[in-house]
């Protein structure tokens, strides 16, 4: 990363240190860090002493001896489901409720711990029934309903290994992740809501084994759309038949520390499905820790809402089992954020009283788009907490999430990890931590993060390279499922050494002379313009900055002169759209971006557009608009939200 480039987007200097309120009250401790620095081990072992009831105790925190593939507590055996319902049922906490379910049309359901473990217990009697034990795979295709969970926690509470699929993927794309797993049973749903009708999952399940997948026995399906279904009378089965009249007496039995809990296949593969798989007491472990640190949960007085779907790393992690563990009180939302109106999340933050919100940036900047006029025609006093996830958040962005939604005084922390971490790597700690917008900040205590050069060498503030984890952590992967080389190959080849193992985690970073870590977006996404490494997440954050601009993509295409050229696709605020035609708004951010960081990095072009193609998680899909930037045609949509976006962007760019 050229440094007269990557300064531009250092250039903040607003601070926001906590309160003495804040400070005096809050989760994570000032000596976290400390205790993590003189003895790392320990540290872990602590907090999986503390985090997590077990059934027998770990004697050796970390078996490392067979490097990359770790053994965290190994000796030691837990019940994964147990440890997000019983024990808090068992303690007298039965009653305090896990979730308010809410869904898009507007039912709703308040359900409690006592009622969600006796549900789960019921699932797992019905899972056995249909010969699910431990090793095996469940296959779980679903919208965000209570059952879904409910889903996950019955495979975890066998010792079987769940592979949710997100339920906007295609049947081939479910058929490769149920093929690759041998997933003997498919739990699924007749549909779910979204944008006002119902999505069909039922018949993508059948599509899907029709052309193959015949390891499954079994498909499970809850009703939800009440749409029409085909059904195979040898093989389907209705949720509320099989469950409902299961038993709701199961005694949980404790399982090794390393017994596999889910594999969560990577958006966006091509070729054979890269199956991260991730086992239980060492992601537990750090999955509860942070989620107890890092949104600062007091569990017995805060609402909590991450707006994850459960098919993805963040639902795994921050929706199901980092909550539960911690007995946190949840909302769980079915829905985009807006049908049936643009208002919808701040309406369900009002009504249930959130104190702790995670989302992602690029559903802060679609609100930014909006106008704050919206999100403050709702009371969101109750918040206290913000959090980022997904992708670096550009400052003005943080900002607006910070005046506009957290009122000025909520702190935000901007989290950084991947599927392949399980959990939070680096984070502010609120209350410990003087914030930074823009900056991921520090590693979380008992994570150890470098910055490297391309030799491999560290780098000293202020300077970037490519971020790496230099030593084993709780919640990381334990490989790719079925392909131990493909794992050594894709994360550990390039800077491990004979002697040292390190995890390179495919994202470039720079680290300030604060020490404070900023991400600059996968690698791929670094953009070679004549011999200069420029981050798409710089430009797009000098776009934004912009007072007209709500949201931005910036992508690489080729050109003959320089290699790449930048091509920029931006979302104008609603009260500057009117203001200037499409070119004379192209012009002036162009120039603007040229001011901002240098005329290296102004943009050949950019696209004045209505919307960006994005994944129902909120992801850009930046690879079809490079598609759109070099002239080719349009590749696979079938992971966006709305796959009519690519062709309005289409028809804009070529008239």
């Amino acid at each position: 990363m050229a440094e007269n480039s990557i300064d531009s987007l250092l250039q903040e200097h607003r601070r926001f240190p906590p309160s003495e309120q804040f400070a005096a009250q809050s989760v994570a401790s000032p000596n976290l860090s400390s205790e993590a620095r003189a003895d790392r081990l320990e540290f872990w072992a602590t907090q999986a002493r503390e985090c997590l009831d077990w059934h027998s105790p770990f004697t050796e925190v970390l078996d490392w001896s067979n490097a990359p593939f770790a053994r965290w507590f190994a000796d030691g055996t837990l019940n994964v489901a147990y440890n997000c319902l019983d024990r808090h049922v068992l303690a007298g906490r039965g009653d305090r409720v896990a979730f308010h379910w809410e869904g898009e049309p507007g039912d709703s359901r308040t359900i409690t711990y006592a009622e969600l473990t006796t549900e789960v217990k019921r699932a797992a009697n019905a899972l056995a029934s249909l010969g699910i034990g431990q090793g095996d795979r469940v296959a779980i295709y679903m919208p965000v309903v209570p059952e879904a969970v409910v889903a996950m926690l019955a495979v975890a509470r066998l010792g079987a290994v769940h592979s949710v699929v997100f339920g906007g993927f295609s049947a081939e794309s479910l058929r490769s992740r149920i093929e690759d797993a041998q997933a003997k049973l498919v739990i699924t749903a007749d549909g779910g809501w979204r944008k006002g009708k119902v999505f069909p999952l039922k018949p993508v399940v059948d599509a899907a084994l029709e052309s193959g997948a015949e390891s499954v026995e079994h498909v499970l399906v809850v009703r939800r759309g009440e749409n029409p279904v085909a059904w195979a009378d040898a093989r389907d089965l209705w949720w509320h038949d099989t469950v409902g009249s299961a038993s709701p007496e199961h005694e949980a039995e404790g399982f090794e520390a390393e017994n596999p809990l889910f594999i969560l296949y990577t958006s966006g593969t091509t070729g054979k499905p890269k199956g991260i798989l991730h086992t239980s007491g060492g992601y537990l472990t750090q999955a509860a820790f942070t989620h107890r640190n890092v949104f600062d949960l007091h569990p017995e007085s805060d609402v909590y809402w991450c707006t994850a779907d459960v098919g993805w790393i963040t639902g795994h992690s921050y929706v199901v089992y980092g909550p539960l563990a911690n007995g946190a009180t949840q909302v769980l939302y079915e829905g985009t954020p807006d049908s049936p109106h643009p208002g919808r999340w701040w309406e369900l933050i009002e009504k249930y009283r959130v104190s702790i919100f995670y989302t992602a940036p690029t559903a802060i900047r679609s609100f930014m788009k909006l106008g704050r006029e919206i999100p403050d025609g709702f009371d969101l006093s109750s918040i206290r907490v913000l959090g980022s996830v997904g992708e670096p958040i550009n400052p003005e962005a943080w900002i607006w999430y910070h005046d506009v939604i957290g009122a000025g005084t909520a702190p935000i922390v901007d989290t950084w990890w991947q599927t392949e971490t399980g959990a939070i790597m680096i984070a502010a700690l609120p209350g410990q931590t003087t914030l930074k917008p823009g900056s991921a900040q520090v590693p979380i205590p008992g994570v150890t993060i470098d910055i490297l050069g391309e030799d491999g060498t560290r780098v000293d503030p202020p300077h970037g390279g490519l971020l790496v984890v230099s030593e084993p952590w709780p919640s990381m992967l334990r490989g790719i499922w079925g392909d131990p080389e493909r794992f050594k190959e894709t994360y550990w080849s390039r800077f491990s050494t004979p002697e040292k193992a390190r995890y390179f985690a495919g994202d470039g970073a720079h680290v300030d002379e604060d020490g404070d870590i900023w991400l600059l977006g996968r690698v791929d996404d670094v953009m070679n313009i004549s011999g200069h490494r420029l981050s798409t997440t710089e430009i797009e954050s000098a776009l934004v900055s912009h007072p007209m601009v709500a949201e931005a993509a910036v992508v690489g295409a080729a050109d003959e002169q320089t290699g790449q050229a930048v091509v920029a696709f931006v979302i104008l605020r609603a009260e500057f759209a009117g203001d200037m035609t499409p070119d004379e708004a192209s012009a002036a951010l162009r120039a603007h971006v040229a001011t901002a960081i240098g005329a290296i990095a102004r943009p050949r072009q950019v696209f004045v557009v209505a919307e960006l193609p994005k994944t129902r998680s909120g992801k850009i899909m930046r690879r079809l608009l490079q598609d759109v930037a070099e002239g080719r045609a349009i590749g696979d949509t079938t992971t966006l939200a709305d796959t009519s976006v690519m062709q309005i962007i289409t028809t804009n760019v070529t008239g």
